[in-house]
């Protein structure tokens, strides 16, 4: 078997970065000199920006489903407001002036149990999304 031709090389190291190798090397079994070799060889070798690329397309790819994620949620939260609100309007008749001041004081303490209910649902849970998946799962047993 050919050797490969040596150059010799001094290189001044941080006391902490030549524990580190000489850490790895003897957890190995290898002398130093083939660690900074194999990690000089990685880090120089043409393929290094390949994988690079490939560790850039993973990342993109988990954003994109995030992404996707999040348009789901945010198209849900539009049509549960869109229902409510052609609900609220088809179901409740305008107010006479007489009446207005009781609602918007009976309408203010409802707000404020609704903002507590939500706040608490937020933390604990159950949320629509889980809710709409057991009744999805439901829908496809019957």
């Amino acid at each position: 078997m050919r050797k490969k031709p040596h150059s010799k090389q001094t290189f001044r190291l941080d006391i902490e970065l030549a524990k580190l190798l000489e850490e790895r090397a003897h957890a190995r079994g290898v002398s130093r000199t083939e660690v900074v070799e194999a990690a000089l060889m990685s880090l120089l070798q043409s393929d290094q920006d390949e994988r690079m690329e490939a560790a850039l397309a993973r990342r993109l790819d988990r954003v994109s489903r995030q992404l996707d994620r999040l348009e789901w949620h945010v198209e849900l939260t539009n049509e549960a407001i869109a229902l409510f609100v052609r609900f609220w309007l088809t179901s409740n008749p305008p107010l006479p002036d007489a009446a207005m001041k009781a609602a918007q004081a009976t309408g203010k303490k409802r707000w404020q149990g609704f903002v507590e209910s939500l706040s608490r649902r937020m933390e604990a849970g159950p949320k629509l999304q889980d809710e709409l998946g057991r009744e999805n799962r439901r829908g496809t047993q019957d």
